[in-house]
């Protein structure tokens, strides 16, 4: 599945998917719904040098919801910056860099954005795998209200957020004991990693943010059609903690590579 190409890696299409350029935005509201799943289902999608993060057994897999604004080039005015709405399905994964470091971070698996500018350089720039989406996002009384569409229904979402609950409990059959455990999985993580297989190496992107004090909160999720699709379909979901901040200002570094051993 990870076999390595005939690519020369100065091709610059491999370069520029590294995250060349610093990023900044802002989180008008962010959301990060965490699901656990037996970590036999998730450990097969990691690609080499990553490891699954665990808790009791179980894997994780987290769906951030993204009111964005003025996302640019840390260079660029913020009357530059792109406005837009992404979801993201990371798996929550660990990477020893080549000093003895343990770093904690996601690996993405499927980005949705419903600009089309965002999806095209999106892509270009990184390996976050964006689709365009019909998205519906609202918040009426305290209220956040999620509607995604998807081609094919690949990754249709709805869900309502109660704002109001916060700080709620946990949800019901979490693998957590308390918030603070629950906290230790409530994306976004440090790095984000992605696997460059013309390299064979590992790309870590770092993202910096200042005061990110998330709330749990109550959620009704009235569809989710990427666990209806394999391997996530060979067993049931269990939403394991749902987590909003909001006016948030967050920065991405530049993408750093690091070569894995040859095999």
């Amino acid at each position: 599945m990870f076999a390595r190409p005939p690519v020369c890696p100065m091709n610059p299409r491999v370069w520029l998917q590294r995250h060349p350029l610093p990023i900044r935005a802002h989180f008008r509201h962010s959301l990060v719904l965490t699901y656990a799943f037996p970590r036999s289902l998730l450990e097969p999608l990691l690609p080499p040098g990553l490891l699954l993060d665990t808790h009791q057994d179980h894997g994780f897999v987290a769906i951030a919801m993204v009111d964005t604004q003025f996302l640019r080039p840390t260079f660029c005015p913020q009357f530059l910056g792109q406005s837009f709405f992404l979801t993201g399905y990371r798996i929550f994964a660990r990477f020893k860099t080549a000093s003895g470091r343990t770093l904690r971070g996601l690996r993405i698996l499927r980005s949705d954005t419903n600009r089309q500018l965002m999806a095209a350089f999106g892509n270009r720039l990184t390996h976050y795998n964006y689709r365009l989406a019909k998205v519906d996002f609202a918040v009426r009384q305290e209220l956040m209200e999620i509607k995604l569409q998807t081609p094919g229904a690949e990754a249709d979402l709805h869900l309502i957020a109660h704002l109001n609950t916060r700080p709620a409990p946990l949800p019901a059959g979490s693998p957590f004991a308390d918030l603070h455990e629950a906290r230790l999985f409530a994306g976004p993580l440090p790095f984000t990693f992605d696997y460059e297989k013309e390299t064979h190496s590992i790309i870590m992107i770092e993202g910096v943010r200042n005061n990110w004090k998330p709330q749990s909160i109550h959620v009704e999720v009235l569809q989710n059609t990427f666990f209806q699709q394999a391997p996530f379909n060979q067993v049931s979901p269990v939403l394991a903690n749902a987590f909003h901040v909001e006016n948030i200002d967050y920065q991405w570094r530049r993408g750093v590579r690091e070569a894995l051993p040859k095999v």
